[in-house]
């Protein structure tokens, strides 16, 4: 076939041309050359300006490209960011006359002895749509982004002689229509290309159907090949022709938590195949999914492919680090949104245990979940779609049905609803009825065998759970859930209850992996990208950043505590003076676990030993002896662990999957240090309490009101003053609450001195914090007491007044010290903490520097708050320490403003000076995951209403 220019392929509703039937992705012995590595590159603004010389273009003058890659991350136009929109006009299948098109040429030596072969070109992911040519000749043309394509190159080439490939990519394509997942727009040839030697004889698709039956555990077997074969799995001593169904008296199923796999050959005429053979059954049993007849709670993500340098475009230590990182954290299942994986990585997750939803190459969510008038149905409702979209369901079914880590197949995400999704569901229940399928967009359960939600409420979970026959009794899965942007999610315990209590809730996938902040730099300052700073005229801003992960792959707070919500054990007080330890595996017993304890008081380690636990069962719990403890100190705290005894495929030996922390003592009756003062009070004309008298008077002259505030100079804290605001999370920002509250007036109060003097023995100062030209304040009454020891009593108290807000972000008093270089507390660490995300707080003693207080959100926010401390102190020119008294305080402390925090819009934009920014809390309202999720619950909002707070201050 000559070469052609006739771009109309571009805007055609079919999948392809000339493009070889789907089939498994195999280790075989085919030869084969990569073709991964350094092409000829030529970027044009348009098909139309892209020159008609690829028959024999001389390539000299063009540029070099790597392949796998993006060209818009290696210096060719621009990376652009949109959620739900398309960048360019809704008119299917048209795109663009501006569409930029990348032309990439390279040239190979056919080995010499691939005579007799069948020569195909093989390419694991272009983005989005491309033409294939061969020394002038089409070959063909491809879309489907993220799924291969195989072209048979046999009569365009002879062994022994050099070949050029060129290949023709374009941006838009009507197959943009079909990929508008929630992700940057890139471009290019972003996975490996292979060319392959096909012997005649070899196979080129295998089909293993490996089955376990959990009652008697026997193993059902079948290997189809396209060529006669023979099956060999030495471990089982068989050996079976291919074809043949076999069942085996006893083998070991695989499971995420045990992924038991059988190596086996499939060996024929022209060569072998490899495969790892994994025997387990999925089944809905009164609408509870099962593995291996055990129910499976999801504890997943979402995951997209993303590499904060790359793109899409991951190595495979890039695959192997999420793999790891998900099996260390815990998670069990992966969903791949949205659309299939690199294959390596299934490998991965058949290899080391995760159940994997794989999801077709598909969304729609720019057409909105409506039918669109006629001339703008949505493609799933489209027939001209239906081709392209079944053959999408195939290509994947087809390249990845031999992964036993693949227990759902998922139709796509965020289309509507339409009869192409429905021939998609009959293509995969034909050709693998073993696998259910799922799509979250059927509510009335039309054609899946999972009802799924996305951000449902815990209260509509509880809803479901409490009606098994609703949604056809069909099991229940949150497919997104705890949506992980910015500072977030909480409230993930409450979802994990509703699991455990509802049999058919089954867990669901967090929203997700991680933040897609693309690493960039402007004035020699490194930062992480996000939607809008590459100029996009439309972009959706930082929603591209919520993932667990931050982009290098670090933990942002969210993960760490999904993996404490998540955790195989629950390690509590069985209320009998004991440890009740809780098996929440699947189906491991705790024989594999180390039980560590650890006593403290007030921080300090006083003890520690090994527990003996007994190996106990999935589901069961058991109570074990407290180690001899000496529990009469307050703040007495036990701390358990539970360890690998020995090292995995993907942890050390020492690695904790769980822990949990029991208080000993008995909390005192909260006391009320400001008695001192009332003693002083007390103490009449002696000469005692006139010396207290005198420092209160002295006390007085240091917390007299300036127009900023309250200040205390012998502390050392200057701007003393009642803080009602918190620099806007997204789950504030996004859905309108930090609005409600700006309303409201709460960024931009003012102070005013209503009263001060010696009252009761106290300085008491009175102070009205309110907004401008409005008719409500915060009325607080701080009283300072002098103590023995040098200490300074505050006992604050807080009453609102006229038609206050309902909530407030935060309440409070924020401080200025000279620069803090060390901050070491007792409260909960190590990690921020809020109300609604506390269950990975350990109650402790810890050291930081403010810098390793604050968390580097992409986008900076209220960050750094440790929940519930005790006491703190802060070095810098001097030593000053706050304690509890008696009543906890949250703590952050910054080295700039909380306008400086609001203002930045990435972390190099806040810059420390010479102030060091401290802020104790009453409370702050919880974090919860509104920015795509249901709104804070009143549990965890911060009411307006009287409160009170206690400090007292030493300078040490």
């Amino acid at each position: 076939m000559p070469v052609t220019y006739d771009h109309s392929y571009v805007e055609d509703f079919a999948p392809g041309a000339n493009v070889l039937p789907a089939r498994a992705w195999l280790d075989d012995d085919s030869a084969r050359v990569s073709l991964s590595g350094d092409w000829s590159f030529r970027l044009s603004p348009s098909p139309a300006d892209a020159p008609d010389d690829l028959k024999d273009p001389d390539t000299s003058s063009w540029d070099t490209i790597s392949v796998p890659g993006h060209w818009q991350l290696n210096g060719y136009g621009a990376p652009a960011y949109t959620n739900v929109v398309y960048p360019f006009p809704l008119e299917p299948p048209h795109v663009p006359t501006a569409n930029p098109t990348g032309d990439y040429v390279r040239t190979v030596t056919v080995p010499a002895d691939w005579d007799g072969s069948r020569v195909v070109l093989r390419f694991e992911g272009v983005d989005s749509r491309f033409a294939v040519h061969v020394d002038g000749n089409l070959v063909g043309w491809s879309s489907g982004s993220r799924l291969p394509s195989e072209f048979d190159l046999t009569e365009l080439v002879a062994p022994g002689k050099e070949i050029r490939i060129a290949v023709r990519v374009h941006q838009w394509s009507a197959g943009s229509y079909v990929e508008d997942q929630d992700m940057w727009w890139l471009s290019g040839i972003f996975r490996e290309v292979n060319l392959l030697a096909l012997k005649p004889s070899a196979p080129t698709d295998v089909f293993v159907r490996a089955a376990y039956d959990h009652v008697d555990g026997a193993g059902t077997l079948v290997v189809e090949s396209d060529v006669p074969g023979t099956v060999v799995i030495p471990e089982l001593d068989l050996e079976v022709p291919a074809g043949d169904h076999v069942r085996l008296e006893k083998v070991e199923p695989w499971s995420a938590e045990s992924p038991r796999l059988y190596d086996a050959v499939l060996r024929t005429e022209g060569g072998d195949v490899r495969l790892r053979i994994g025997f387990r059954t999925v089944a809905i049993v009164a609408g509870v999914l099962t593995v291996n007849g055990n129910r499976v709670l999801f504890n997943g993500v979402n995951r997209h492919e993303f590499h904060p340098d790359r793109g899409r475009a991951l190595n495979e230590q890039d695959m192997l680090d999420d793999v790891i990182l998900m099996k260390r954290a815990g998670i069990n299942a992966v969903r791949t949104s949205h659309y299939p994986p690199h294959p390596y990585f299934l490998d991965l997750c058949d290899l080391h245990g995760l159940y994997v939803v794989d999801e077709c190459d598909l969304e729609t969510h720019g057409f909105g979940y409506e039918p669109k008038p006629p001339k703008l149905p949505n493609p799933v409702m489209d027939p001209r779609w239906e081709d392209d979209l079944v053959a999408r369901m195939r290509r994947m079914v087809e390249r990845d049905k031999n992964h036993p880590s693949i227990i759902i197949w998922s139709l796509g995400n965020e289309c509507g609803m339409g009869e192409n999704l429905r021939a998609m569901y009959d293509f995969a229940k034909d050709r693998d009825p073993s696998r259910p399928v799922h799509y979250e967009r059927d509510s009335q359960v039309e054609f899946v065998d999972i009802y799924s939600q996305m951000y449902t409420s815990p209260e509509g979970v509880a809803k479901i759970g409490e009606d098994p026959t609703s949604f056809k009794g069909l099991p229940f899965i949150l497919c997104e859930y705890g949506h992980a942007m910015g500072n977030g999610p909480g409230g993930l315990s409450d979802y994990r209850a509703l699991f455990e209590k509802y049999p058919r809730c089954q867990g669901g996938f967090i929203w997700e992996w991680i933040d897609h902040g693309l690493r960039t730099s402007a004035d020699g300052k490194e930062f992480y990208a996000y939607g809008g700073d590459f100029g996009e005229t439309i972009h959706d801003g930082n929603f591209v950043c919520d993932g667990l992960m931050f982009p290098d792959r670090t933990p942002s707070p969210g993960m760490l505590e999904y993996i404490k919500v998540i955790e195989p054990l629950v390690i509590t007080s069985d209320g009998k003076g004991g440890i009740a330890i809780t098996n929440r595996y699947e189906v491991l017993d705790t024989s594999h676990l180390v039980f560590k304890a650890v006593t403290e008081v007030q921080g300090e380690p006083t003890g520690s030993g090994v527990l003996g636990v007994p190996a106990t069962a999935p589901g069961e719990t058991v109570s074990v002896e407290l180690p001899p403890v000496d529990a009469s100190q307050p703040e007495t705290w036990l701390t358990v662990t539970a360890e690998l005894a020995e090292g995995t495929a993907w942890a050390e030996a020492g690695h904790r999957v769980a822990w949990g922390q029991i208080r000993l003592d008995q909390p005192a009756e909260a006391r009320h240090v400001g008695s001192e003062g009332e003693a002083a009070a007390d103490a009449g004309p002696g000469d005692e309490g006139a010396a207290r008298h005198a420092r209160t008077e002295a006390a007085g002259e240091d917390v007299r009101a300036g127009v900023s505030g309250i200040g205390v100079g012998s502390l050392g804290i200057s701007n003393l003053r009642l803080d009602v605001w918190r620099a806007p999370i997204d789950n504030d920002a996004i859905p309108g609450v930090s609005d409600a509250w700006k309303q409201a007036g709460l960024h931009r109060v003012q102070h005013r001195v209503v009263s001060a003097g010696v009252k009761d023995g106290a300085w008491e100062v009175v102070t009205r914090t309110a907004p401008p030209a409005l008719q409500w304040g915060l009325v607080s009454t701080w009283r300072w007491t002098h103590l023995d020891g040098g200490s300074v009593q505050l006992d604050l108290s807080v009453e609102p007044e006229g038609q206050f807000p309902a909530t407030l972000p935060r309440l409070g008093i924020t401080f200025e010290l000279p620069a803090v270089d060390r901050v070491e507390w007792f409260g909960t660490g190590p990690n921020e903490a809020y109300v609604d995300t506390r269950a990975a707080a350990a109650v402790g003693k810890y050291s930081a520097t403010v810098e390793q207080l604050q968390t580097p959100y992409v986008r900076p926010q209220e960050n750094g708050h440790r929940i519930d401390t005790r006491w703190v102190t802060v070095s810098g020119e001097a030593t000053l320490r706050m304690e509890a008294a008696p009543d906890l305080f949250g703590l952050t402390v910054r080295n700039w403003t909380t306008q400086d925090l609001e203002n930045a819009k990435h972390t190099p934009d806040l810059v420390p000076g010479d102030t060091t920014y401290v802020t104790l809390d009453v409370a702050q309202a919880g974090v919860g995951s509104n920015a795509c999720g249901p709104a804070l619950p009143d549990r965890d909002k911060l009411h307006t209403t009287p409160a009170s707070l206690s400090v007292r201050f030493t300078r040490v």
